[in-house]
């Protein structure tokens, strides 16, 4: 099977993602082509802090996902508190109000499940530090369809448990330094 060149990129944390994706996002270029699509696990009885926390450190456009939304180039969008991300086969984004998944809303494997089948090859996957398993099945489902998985390193990631959880359901994913996820992603975005 060809793999397509990567339309989209699909990342989830959870404990210690602020400083991991402080690593990340301001170290992508103002050209990167791609949308990021982005779960973290925030606490749903508080504003979201990330996306302002974001905009002022980034060269892409930062925002927080609506419904409805036709997924745009060079945007990363952030998944509000209180709602699952996902996207939908018209390649628009889509928020949902259903149960917690792995305790958690928005769920990560939620996000990339929905990504896997609307992107299929297309999409990389990337899972980052936190303290739980969500995002194991999430980046099994890229990697099924396709797609390029990857994991933080999870003997230098802050919370190892969710980059850890995602390799033993993903054995063939990319184990990434987070140093070097930006440049990865980046070559992979113009390959």
């Amino acid at each position: 099977m060809t793999r397509k060149a990567i339309e989209a990129v699909v990342i989830g944390a959870s404990a210690g993602a602020v400083q991991a994706l402080l690593k990340i996002l301001p170290a992508m270029p103002a050209d990167f082509p791609l949308p990021v699509l982005i779960v973290v696990h925030v606490p749903p009885d508080r504003d979201n802090a990330l996306v302002p926390l974001f905009q002022s450190k980034c060269q892409l456009a930062v925002k927080e996902a609506e419904d409805k939304e036709i997924i745009a180039p060079g945007t990363v969008y952030f998944a509000p508190a209180d709602y699952h991300l996902l996207v939908e086969d018209d390649g628009s984004l889509a928020l949902s109000s259903d149960e917690q998944v792995n305790h958690s809303r928005p769920a990560i494997d939620v996000l990339l499940e929905s990504a896997a089948d609307a992107f299929g090859s297309a999409l990389a996957g990337i899972i980052l530090t936190g303290a739980n398993h969500d995002g194991a099945s999430g980046l099994r489902a890229v990697a099924d369809a396709g797609g390029i998985a990857m994991v933080e390193n999870p003997g230098e990631a802050e919370v190892p448990t969710m980059p850890a959880a995602a390799l033993a359901a993903c054995p063939k994913a990319l184990t990434v330094r987070l140093d070097d996820i930006a440049s990865t992603l980046t070559r992979l975005a113009t390959a």
